[in-house]
């Protein structure tokens, strides 16, 4: 089932960074950007953590706590944490279920080869934990601006 703008965000409790858990219920009362990422210390997805953490002042005067996920194992969080020094929460869905309950593990394709992996996703969920806005299929660059962007137009 695919998720819509308005439906309530589906509930998630997931270990985290620096021995930590993170759930939604944290984030009650402000807004999240939640974004899946397909793994740490890759290309695309250093950049990606890089713009949200360069934005990361904008987010918070916007009301807005940012949080990764991604399959990767905590520990290697920490690490991608320490070496990048992101000022934000990244949660750790080795089994993917929350991925799957977003709709963002799907079936990919690279050289020939099919596999299951997380197609680059971002929801603003809103005070309520309801969706705000979703971008599928995400493109690095000028991403995260453009989901700041869409908190200062709300």
């Amino acid at each position: 089932m695919a998720l819509n703008i308005g439906d309530p965000a589906p509930d998630f409790s997931l270990p985290a960074d620096g021995e930590s858990s993170v759930a939604l219920q944290d984030f009650r009362g402000r807004r999240l950007v939640l974004y899946f990422y397909p793994k740490d210390d890759t290309p695309g997805c250093t950049t990606e953590a890089q713009a949200f953490r360069d934005a990361s002042d904008g987010f918070d005067r916007a009301g807005a706590a940012i949080l990764g996920v991604s399959p990767d194992k905590p520990a290697r969080h920490d690490r991608f944490k320490a070496k990048h020094g992101l000022p934000f929460a990244l949660g750790s869905d080795e089994d993917h279920s929350v991925a799957e309950a977003y709709g963002v593990w799907v079936e990919k394709r690279m050289y020939g080869r099919v596999y299951m992996g997380i197609e680059r996703s971002t929801f603003l969920i809103d005070e309520d934990g309801r969706i705000a806005r979703i971008w599928r299929k995400v493109r690095v660059k000028g991403h995260a601006e453009a989901v700041l962007d869409a908190l200062s137009g709300d």
